[in-house]
């Protein structure tokens, strides 16, 4: 593959939706936790094989500009106080592009630097700050042609305005529409009330430091892609299942004895054999699902995470090489507010989240920034991510994330019995990480 791969601007406009917004819904009310999601944009790109199908783009136009009659927020633009979204039909930017090379000598060259899949970001969203989030399209989706006929499909979404669950659902949707050509007036999948349960609140004497910082990092960051097969996960779960020392009251998940694995591998990575750095997850949380006084939410557009902190001490060394201690305390940590959601309101629910907020700036804090090793680990397993088709196959490569903070992105391989995992770390970090003898164990990269 030519290293000097070039992706060329072929043209960028606006999609709007194919039916004008009624008066009533102009002024759509962002929430509570819209208000506290970091200011950025957090582009997916999604890699699909060649299509004999000529007319691709045109029809992802026009599914698009169907499912924004139902996504009307998505096409307009944020209000100048940055509480709501005025939904005047100014649509979404798309833009078309070519790349000179075709998407089996890419993806050969990815699966070696995986860094290679940010030359697809949307253009104009990889520098976004929030001086200009607030006066650009909540959306922007750019496809990119290769010489074979394979695409790249990127959307970048404004954080502000939605996550990444309400994302994965609108793509998922939009591939059903793409491919199955659904009317505009039978589309509605999501609900649009979370402004009303958890409006916008005054935070400025409540939540210091602003929320977005101290997550992000200044150092380059670098992605990885490591792979648990269906049999290296029944080897790890052997390991978990003989592992001395306490045992454990259930059985972990697939996700929880990954995530176990991993954080314990990144702990050591970024200390020392003298010294070991203390280390705070974060573990987001959808509560899609997971509140049974208003089940409604189940299926809402905009923010709905709680991003959980999981503190890990490194006083005691016992504690590090337990996988027992480690996935308990993820666990525990994860049910306990689970368990305080079940059945809260909503205010109950913003005054837990504000709580979480104050606690991970103090984990922040906790050491000192050179001391504390801060990461999120965001599981996408079972979301629909992995089957969307827009008529030409599910995607051969994905890939997440904005790159301003340490992530390890979980998703189910393409027969769903693995793992794949998508890390974003700092190169010193990376380097040490992959030589762990846990992970030379289980995992393919």
């Amino acid at each position: 593959m030519n290293y000097s791969m070039q992706v060329n601007i072929l043209s960028k406009n606006l999609i709007k939706p194919s039916l004008p917004t009624p008066q009533h819904l102009k002024n759509y009310k962002l929430s509570f936790f819209d208000q506290v999601a970091d200011v950025i944009h957090l582009p997916l790109v999604l890699f699909y094989p060649h299509c004999r199908n000529n007319s691709k783009n045109e029809e992802l136009e026009e599914s698009l500009s169907r499912i924004l009659t139902h996504l009307y927020p998505l096409a307009g633009r944020f209000a100048e106080d940055e509480s709501s979204i005025l939904c005047l039909d100014q649509g979404v930017t798309y833009i078309k592009a070519t790349v000179n090379c075709k998407l089996d000598d890419f993806l050969q060259q990815a699966n070696k630097d995986l860094d290679l899949a940010l030359s697809f970001w949307p253009q104009g969203t990889m520098d976004v700050d929030e001086t200009n989030l607030f006066v650009t399209p909540l959306m922007v989706v750019q496809v990119t042609t290769f010489e074979c006929g394979g695409l790249a499909l990127a959307i970048s979404h404004a954080h502000p305005a939605m996550d990444g669950s309400t994302t994965f659902k609108i793509i998922y949707e939009w591939a059903k529409v793409c491919k199955f050509g659904t009317p505009s007036k039978e589309i509605n999948f999501m609900n649009f009330n979370l402004g009303t349960l958890f409006p916008y609140k005054d935070l400025t004497t409540i939540l210091e430091p602003p929320v977005d910082e101290g997550k992000r990092t200044n150092s380059k960051l670098i992605a990885r892609k490591f792979v648990f097969e269906e049999d290296a996960i029944s080897r790890l779960r052997e390991k978990f299942d003989s592992t001395t020392g306490e045992g454990l009251s259930f059985k972990p998940s697939r996700v929880e004895m990954i995530t176990t694995l991993l954080w314990r591998s990144l702990i050591r990575s970024t200390g020392s054999t003298s010294h070991l750095k203390r280390s705070v997850m974060s573990f987001p949380l959808n509560l899609r699902g997971k509140v049974a006084t208003f089940p409604e939410i189940a299926n809402s557009f905009g923010n709905l995470i709680i991003d959980i902190p999981i503190k890990f001490e490194h006083d005691d060394e016992t504690k590090m090489e337990s996988l027992h201690h480690i996935v308990k305390l993820i666990k525990e940590s994860v049910q306990a507010i689970i368990s305080k959601c079940v059945k809260a309101t909503p205010d109950e629910i913003v005054s837990l989240v504000i709580d979480l907020y104050k606690d991970s700036y103090a984990g922040l804090e906790w050491g000192g920034d050179n001391e504390v090793v801060n990461f999120t680990c965001s599981s996408l397993c079972r979301f629909p991510i992995q089957k969307t088709d827009f008529g030409w196959g599910i995607p051969r490569l994905m890939h997440f994330g904005s790159r301003h903070s340490q992530v390890f992105w979980l998703y189910d391989t393409e027969c769903e019995t693995g793992i794949v995992v998508q890390m974003d770390l700092e190169e010193k970090y990376m380097d040490k990480l992959a030589c762990d003898q846990d992970i030379m164990d289980f995992a393919k990269f």
